[in-house]
């Protein structure tokens, strides 16, 4: 149990089941409840109350257990401290969606995309090309961002489904993220277990591949089946609207080229989207100098002190459209950094409940009888799966279930002469595909706040997500792509003794 200068070791009792389940319990009541109250589409508010109330609980019990009051303060205050990264690049993708608005960039893709693209094959080239862009940089916060919000503007252009269109850009983005040596959690994780990168990619090919290949498949019959619903305006007259309202050129991508440069050069997700953003600032004063002078509307000020008031106001506020064309406006209108803070409240909230359930002992409670009652290979693969599953859960965030199951199941899969690398590939096929299905998730919050769907919309389309996970979990039972420790690999002797759970604190 973890103990400082705030806590007295002699006062502190481990966690018992019922403590555990407590705030658990309590979680999912309220969530269970403001779905009942608020509906799917109505919840967003009403999850963060129910995270910060579940946080509380927590701290209730943990205390009763022998934590003070000013230690729990401090480790939420940690727990939240981990997702600053996270939180900076919301806010960034925020302003670079504003701008990007401005400066015609999405509106040039969506303008493309309707003229050049059979509807029939539209959710297959949303998978599609959102998975190539995602294994160019590496990123699929970043994709769906940028190419994924592209994708949805033109499914409300074309009449097709939003929510599919979103399943399509989440599964393309998401495999992507993981079949590239750029991407942060594919390079994260086998670092933590002892394995190397290119090992790692070449497992979690073999079920990878496969759930991709399916879920473009699906995507094509749904395409090719599936009548497109009212488009909300004609294709002609989309073309005709978008043309009249923006200066539509290839220059408009710049900015598009600079953000995949910068992922293949490995720059910090942050600073990628910042120089994008900066980058669609000036195609917007270059490119599109009517539209920058009427979003200022200040007739006092000069061209470039008005390009400025722009680009600064649609970084922080977003970009209201004012064209005159209904649906343009409202295609095209949206973003800013303001426009991600409901996102940002439901991850403190997120990640305060996951503090508390990681530092009061609760998590580790939960899980320790799991790992001594499994014996069979298949299990153990299935146990790290569901872990990595729950604490996306209860934890609220990515990493966090990538670093917990990784470090908790560590010794045990040496003790059975299990590879590291079959534990790397059995955490990212579960704590990093299912992410961005878990509405309180940082990466389910992003996702729904990028693309504009909700996640409880969106969460039945994404197929690829799905499919690597039940493919893992069946490749685990069925001894594909196990690989085993070779007898000179054994870990010594003593390791063999080390307690089969790691301390996080130190």
């Amino acid at each position: 149990m973890k103990t400082d200068l705030l806590t007295n070791e002699s006062d502190i009792r481990q966690p018992s089941l019922l403590d555990a389940l407590i705030p658990l319990l309590f979680m999912i009541a309220l969530l269970a409840t403001s779905i009942v109250l608020f509906g799917i589409d109505a919840a967003v508010g009403p999850l963060q109350v129910a995270l910060l109330m579940s946080a509380v609980v927590g701290a209730i019990v943990a205390h009763k257990n022998g934590h003070t009051w000013e230690r729990l303060g401090m480790e939420i205050v940690k727990g939240i401290s981990l997702a600053m990264s996270a939180i900076l690049i919301l806010l960034m993708v925020g302003a670079l969606i504003g701008v990007w608005n401005m400066s015609g960039t999405i509106a040039t893709m969506v303008y493309y995309g309707i003229k050049y693209i059979d509807p029939s094959w539209f959710y297959l080239a949303a998978a599609l090309l959102t998975g190539l862009v995602g294994i160019v940089t590496g990123s699929s916060w970043t994709t769906a961002a940028t190419l994924g919000v592209a994708f949805i503007g033109m499914a409300g252009a074309i009449g097709a489904s939003t929510a599919i269109t979103a399943g399509a850009v989440i599964s393309g983005a998401y495999f992507g993220d993981k079949m590239t040596p750029l991407s942060e959690t594919t390079v994260l994780t086998p670092q933590i277990v002892g394995s190397n990168v290119y090992t790692h990619i070449s497992s979690m090919a073999k079920a990878t591949i496969p759930a991709y290949l399916i879920s473009l498949v699906i995507f094509f019959l749904i395409g090719r089946n599936v009548e497109l619903g009212a488009a909300t305006v004609d294709t002609e007259a989309a073309l005709s609207a978008l043309a009249s309202t923006y200066n539509i050129s290839l220059w408009n991508l710049l900015p598009v080229l600079v953000l995949l440069l910068l992922g293949i050069r490995k720059y910090p997700a942050f600073l990628s989207i910042l120089i994008g953003t900066l980058v669609g600032g000036l195609v917007s004063v270059v490119m599109q100098p009517q539209i920058v002078t009427a979003f200022a509307n200040d007739p006092s000020l000069g061209y470039w002190m008005a390009s400025l008031k722009s680009v600064w106001t649609a970084m922080a506020n977003g970009f209201t459209s004012t064209s005159g064309y209904e649906q343009i406006d409202a295609l095209f209108s949206g973003g800013g950094m303001d426009s991600m803070l409901t996102t940002i409240w439901l991850i403190l909230g997120a990640m305060s409940f996951g503090a508390m359930m990681d530092y009061g002992g609760f998590n580790t409670r939960l899980i320790t009888p799991v790992i001594d009652r499994i014996k069979s290979v298949g299990g153990t693969i299935a146990a790290v799966m569901v872990t990595a599953l729950g604490l996306n859960i209860v934890a609220g965030d990515q990493y966090i279930a990538i670093v917990l199951p990784a470090r908790m199941f560590m010794v045990e899969f040496r003790r059975r002469g299990l590879h590291p690398e079959t534990l790397a590939t059995a955490v990212e096929n579960s704590g990093t595909v299912t992410s961005p299905l878990i509405p309180w998730n940082s990466c389910g919050a992003y996702m729904s706040a990028a693309l504009g769907v909700s996640t409880f919309v969106y969460f039945p389309y994404c197929f690829f997500n799905f499919l690597n996970f039940i493919l893992g979990m069946a490749y685990g039972f069925l001894g594909i792509n196990v690989m085993r420790l070779e007898p000179e690999q054994q870990p010594p002797l003593e390791e063999l003794h080390q307690p089969p759970l790691v301390d996080l604190s130190k």
